[in-house]
This record gives structure tokens, C-alpha cells and sequence, in this order.
């Protein structure tokens, strides 16, 4: 027996090192290798990562915190535009270098998501959306408006927060400069908005330019400190946020509107649909596949929404019935929420006070229809005076670490005119459990950020307008006003299938659409001129509500019809949001196995 490695003869002794050395360093690389599985997290977590690095607002959004709160990229300006195409390309190359064979199921799904997401995205440069920066909802300046309130994403409890926000405040006479850049351009190139929508957004961006500075949106958080900071505090942050304000943001903000009242607005568009744009068809094409995720041509969509928009009014005139209402459905529907009775508020706490009232009976019924419910907690919140001319309700996610709660914000104009017709569908849409149950349910899931913090239109407004069918379940329709209310609510979802695809691929005029919304909802020219410029600036988006809705409650009646006694709401529903935001598409597969699984 050989007891050392002396003993063994010279040449035998180097074969075996030689040996022992190659296997060292085969081991250290196949070491060095990450599984696909860690591969494809790396890749996640990178993107999601860089994501927020080029655009911090949305860090603030998803994650809050210090890392992103005093930080504003100016996301429009053409080398920004080119790191995140650079960010596409890059994750696409990385991603198409995995053998999609070894990974699991769950991990299949990750990776298809972020392979539709990428996609999207490289697919969406070929239209130079940064070239129409402002519209009527104000752009990044509103934004910050929103965010100086202390209640949207930005924080505002703590020094460090003031010093933050003033950093990003500080950033908005860049962006300003770099707006009216990207709208030199878009003139040059006939890539520009029509002319209701530069007027809007003068009247949105205008309060942003009074000159007494103790009254500008962004002075706010001075007029609301936390009761913990100092007398020395209160006095610094005073007098950054004033000469801030005074100095450099107003007088440039006075310069952005003066340049789009002078410059762009006389080259506004008469046009009001984005195939009068170049390429104007393919973008719209693309715009309908992004949000609804289908391959459904705009023709499909529209004649869609005619056949709804019939059945809808038909079920409305069964409800007519019963308040012997003389006349026709459309005076039915303006006259109903103009009684007095279904405008018993005073004041705008009535108001929020009835929505809490709501939120508690719904709470009740809700284990009924789901087998768990967020943790994060539901705030009714009324919409900030600043944006409250161009805002719709919605409602914004909480923060996965708990220091932000969910919140719907409701727009209340003025409170005597505040009908109770559609509170009960508008809450359960923007509350729960609509948004809330979809947004803050999705932050507890085990999956990676950049799918917790995924949004595809189909799938989330998809959800909540199917969400607000569920009144009837609770038994919160046995009253014909809220009832009602969800038909009206419903109605509205089926015309824009009519009205989006009518402006941007029929040839509609703004004229026309608000006539068609005045004579088929009963709706005033207000309510129909603010609806249509809102299809105006955002092409695709409203149609993918009904789709979205349409589809899951094709699939509940699949899987009622094929389970018979085996089908539970609660199994349902957690199918549909076990797995987050999905294309419409994978939502289908995954109803279709659910089913297959539980005849088995």
C-alpha cells in the first residue's frame, strides 16, 4: 500500500495532480454556473431593479422609502427613452438564452410574463409617445401636485421626506425644458394632440402658476407639518420651499403653460383620433393589443360594444318599469340620479361616511365569495382640489411594507349633486373587491417584484368591473338604485367599446362621440365631453374593461356548467387571482386546468 503521495513514482505523481487540478476547476465552474431557475430570478430582480432606476416616480408608487423619494428621471427626454429600449433589448437577449426545459411550472409562467412584458415594451417604440408629454391630465408637475398632498405615494411624515420631495420638486424646471423640447419635435413631426386636450391642459396646469407662493399646490406640505418637527426644522424647510417655489419652479411652470398656450395649442390637431397621426392605425392596433391582450381587431370591438350596449338597456328597461317612469330609457337615466331623493348629502363627510358605511356591509359578505382577503387595510379618501377637474375615482395601492394603506379616492365635485345611484358599483369596483383585492392581494403573493407590481389593463379593470357584479351575490341589489346603478355602470363600459374604436378607427369627431354617450347614457355634455377626452388621450384602455370582464365571466359559466356541485365562488375567484396579473390568454389556460384538475 502506498501511504503518501512521495511514494508514488514522478511521472505518475504529475498525471494524478494534473487529473486532481482539472477536476478542482471543473467543479469550481459547474459551481460558478447558477441554475436556470437562480438565472431567471437574477434576471427578474435585475429588471425590476433598473426599472425603478429609470424611473423613480414609480419607485415611489411600488416600494416607497428613501431610495427613490428624491429622485425624479426625466423619463421623456430621447437618452432616457434610449436606456430603457437599451433595458428591453437587453433583458431579451438574457432571457432567450434560457432552457425554458429545466424550469417549473411556476417558473414557465414568470418567464412567459416577462417575455409578453419585453415585448411589449420594444414593440411600443415604434410610436414616439414621449412626444406628447402633456395632455389634460398635467403630466409629472400634476403629479407632484398629487404627491404634496401627503396622500398619494410620496411621504411626508419626516424631515428627511420634506428634503426629499423638494429635491424632486426641484427637478420640474428640467422637465419643463425637456417637455417643451419633445413638443417642438412632436410639431415637426405631426405628432401632436388635438386641440381640447392642450385647452385641458392649460386649465389642469394653470393652478400650478399663482404667485403667492403660501397658496401653490406644492407649498402644502409646509402648511401641514408633522406636529414632531422642531421650531428650527419648520423654519428651514420654510424658507428652501419658499425661495424653491418662488424662484425656479413657478417662473418656470408660467413659461410651460405660456409656451403651450402660445406655441401649441395653434398647432393643435382638428383631428380627434390617433389614426390621424402618422402611422396612426398600427399604433392604435398596438394600443388595443397592449391593454386588452388579445389579438381582437377594432371592427370586433365595436360591434362588440353595440351588441352590449342593446342587451345592457334592455335590463335597464325591466328596472324603468318598476319606478313607472313615462318616457324614454335615455330620459330614464339622466333623470333617475337627479331626484332628490338619491342626492341626500350635504356635505362632502357625508359623502365619505356613506362609503364607509358601504365598505362595512360589504366586508361582511366577502368570506362568502373568497377564501382570504388582503391584509392591507381599505381608506376612503376624498380626490385632492388639484386634480379634481380632470380626475376620474380610482383607487392606489398600498405598500407592501404596511406604512401605506389602500386607498379609493372618490371625486366629489360637490356633494349636494352627489348621487347614491352608482356608489355601490363605483365601490366595489375601486375598492373591494375590485382594485383592492387584485393590487393589494397581489403584493402577499410569492412571486417576483416585477410581477407583484405588474399591471395589464384586461386583466385589472378586467376584475374590477366583473368585481361589481358581485353586488348581486351580497345581496347589495335587492335596492333598484343600486341596481341600477351597476346597469348604468355597465353601460358605460360597453359604449366605449362604441366611442374608443368610433374616434380612432371610424373617423368619429369629439362631437359625435359626446352625442352618441348624451343619447345612449343620459349623461350630460359635461360628463360626456370629460369621458370622450379622456378615450382621446388614452387610445385602447377603456375598451379593455369589458373584454377583460366579458372574459372572466365566460370562464365562470365554463367552469359552473362543467363542475355543477364542485364549483365554489371562492375556488373561482382564488384562481383568478392566485397568480396575479395575467394575459387574458393564460387566465384561460389556467381556469381550463382548474377544471380539468377537480373532475379528476
Amino acid at each position: 500500500m502506498i501511504s503518501t503521495l512521495k511514494e508514488v513514482p514522478l511521472t505518475l505523481r504529475l498525471r494524478l495532480t494534473c487529473v486532481i487540478a482539472t477536476l478542482l476547476l471543473c467543479t469550481l465552474a459547474h459551481a460558478a454556473v447558477p441554475s436556470p431557475t437562480q438565472q431567471l430570478r437574477n434576471i427578474a430582480d435585475r429588471y425590476f431593479d433598473d426599472q425603478l432606476r429609470l424611473d423613480p416616480i414609480m419607485g415611489s408608487y411600488a416600494l416607497g422609502g428613501s431610495r427613490f423619494d428624491g429622485k425624479l428621471v426625466i423619463t421623456i427626454a430621447p437618452s432616457e427613452v434610449a436606456k430603457d429600449k437599451a433595458l428591453q433589448t437587453r433583458v431579451q437577449r438574457e432571457i432567450s438564452a434560457l432552457p425554458e426545459k429545466d424550469l417549473n411550472a411556476a417558473e414557465v409562467l414568470s418567464l412567459t410574463i416577462l417575455r409578453n412584458q419585453v415585448q411589449n415594451k420594444l414593440d411600443g417604440y415604434a410610436f414616439p409617445s414621449h412626444l406628447l408629454p402633456i395632455d389634460h391630465y398635467g403630466g409629472v408637475p400634476v403629479t407632484l401636485a398629487q404627491f404634496a398632498t401627503g396622500q398619494s405615494a410620496q411621504p411626508l411624515k419626516t424631515v428627511k421626506n420634506y428634503e426629499d420631495f423638494l429635491k424632486r420638486l426641484e427637478m420640474i424646471p428640467a422637465w419643463n425644458e425637456q417637455a417643451m423640447q419633445n413638443v417642438r419635435e412632436g410639431v415637426r413631426l405631426g405628432v401632436v394632440l388635438p386641440r381640447p386636450l392642450i385647452e385641458r391642459a392649460i386649465e389642469t396646469l394653470q393652478p400650478l402658476t399663482v404667485a403667492r407662493v403660501d397658496q401653490h399646490p406644492y407649498f402644502l406640505p409646509i402648511k401641514n407639518f408633522p406636529a414632531s418637527f422642531t421650531k428650527t426644522q419648520r423654519e428651514r424647510l420654510t424658507s428652501q420651499y419658499r425661495l424653491a417655489i418662488a424662484k425656479r419652479i413657478t417662473p418656470s411652470l408660467v413659461r410651460l403653460v405660456n409656451f403651450v398656450k402660445t406655441d401649441y395649442l395653434p398647432k393643435g390637431r382638428d383631428t380627434d383620433g390617433i389614426e390621424a397621426l402618422p402611422n396612426g392605425k398600427a399604433w392604435y392596433d398596438y394600443s388595443i393589443r397592449l391593454h386588452t391582450t388579445t389579438d381582437m381587431s377594432a371592427d370586433a370591438i365595436h360591434n362588440l360594444g353595440l351588441s352590449e350596449v342593446s342587451r345592457i338597456r334592455s335590463d335597464i328597461e325591466k328596472i324603468q318599469t318598476t319606478y313607472r317612469f313615462e318616457g324614454s330609457i335615455t330620459q330614464f337615466l339622466k333623470d333617475h340620479p337627479s331626484r332628490p331623493e338619491f342626492r341626500p348629502f350635504k356635505t362632502e363627510k357625508e359623502v365619505l361616511d356613506a362609503y364607509e358605511a358601504l365598505n362595512q356591509k360589504v366586508m361582511r359578505e366577502l368570506p362568502k365569495l373568497f377564501t382570504r382577503s388582503p391584509k392591507a387595510p381599505l381608506k376612503v379618501l376624498p380626490e385632492p382640489e388639484v386634480t379634481k377637474a380632470t380626475a376620474s375615482s380610482h383607487y392606489e395601492l398600498p405598500l407592501a411594507n404596511g406604512s401605506r394603506p389602500g386607498v379609493f379616492f372618490a371625486v366629489i365635485m360637490d356633494p349636494k349633486e352627489y348621487a347614491t345611484t352608482e356608489m355601490t358599483a363605483l365601490f366595489l369596483h375601486e375598492g373591494q373587491p375590485g382594485h383592492h383585492f387584485h393590487l393589494a392581494g397581489q403584493l402577499e403573493l410569492s412571486l417576483p417584484n416585477f410581477r407583484k407590481y405588474d399591471w395589464i389593463t384586461a386583466y385589472g379593470e378586467g376584475w374590477a368591473l366583473y368585481a361589481e357584479t358581485l353586488g348581486h351575490e351580497m345581496g347589495l341589489y335587492n335596492d333598484p338604485d343600486a341596481l341600477l346603478g351597476q346597469l348604468t355602470a355597465e353601460l358605460h363600459r360597453a359604449v366605449r367599446l362604441v366611442t374608443d374604436t368610433g374616434l380612432h378607427s371610424k373617423g368619429w369627431t369629439r362631437e359625435k362621440t359626446m352625442q352618441y354617450m348624451m343619447e345612449t347614457e343620459g349623461v350630460s355634455e359635461l360628463e360626456a365631453r370629460r369621458s370622450t377626452e379622456r378615450y382621446m388621450a388614452l387610445p385602447g384602455q377603456a375598451v379593455a374593461y369589458k373584454v377583460g370582464a366579458l372574459k372572466i365571466r365566460e370562464l365562470r359559466d365554463r367552469a359552473q356548467a362543467s363542475l355543477g356541485s364542485k364549483f365554489s365562488y371562492a375556488g373561482f375567484h382564488e384562481q383568478i387571482l392566485s397568480d396575479g396579473a395575467l394575459p387574458l390568454s393564460l387566465v384561460e389556460r389556467k381556469i381550463d386546468h382548474w377544471i380539468h384538475r377537480t373532475l379528476q
